[in-house]
């Protein structure tokens, strides 16, 4: 899996995302650290201004994120607020964006290449553990 950091960054000044005190679950299976953002500061943040994720970031109320400004590649997976996976997707800097429906929710953040690796797609059951 790609780190999904730059090419051109100095891995001495790389600025990382992550990892989180909580744990992502993909139906039940614990796959990676989750941070989960749950203030709107947080939310509207997001990863912008890092060149790296390690593990995963819920963004808590969003359903639809942007890629404006960002410097690396995501997969996202938004979801209903069961959890339940609507839209997965891999997103490019400057180009990537989900659209907000009534049924999403959250949005869950992975570094590009996750979905495929964690087993991620419309219909599982993402959760926090």
């Amino acid at each position: 899996m790609s780190t999904g950091a730059p090419d051109d960054v100095d891995p001495s000044q790389e600025r990382l995302f992550g990892p989180g005190a909580d744990r992502l679950l993909v139906d039940g299976r614990d796959v990676a650290p989750v941070h989960v953002a749950r203030s709107r500061a947080e939310v509207r943040k997001g990863l912008l201004g890092t060149d790296r994720l390690v593990g995963a970031l819920w963004l808590t109320r969003c359903p639809s994120v942007h890629m404006v400004g960002m410097r690396y590649p995501i997969d996202v997976a938004v979801l209903d607020r069961a959890g339940r996976v609507l839209l997965a997707r891999s997103l490019r800097p400057g180009w990537g964006l989900t659209w907000p429906t009534p049924r999403r929710r959250d949005t869950v953040e992975l570094p590009a290449g996750s979905l495929q690796v964690m087993g991620i797609s419309v219909g599982t059951l993402l959760s926090v553990g």
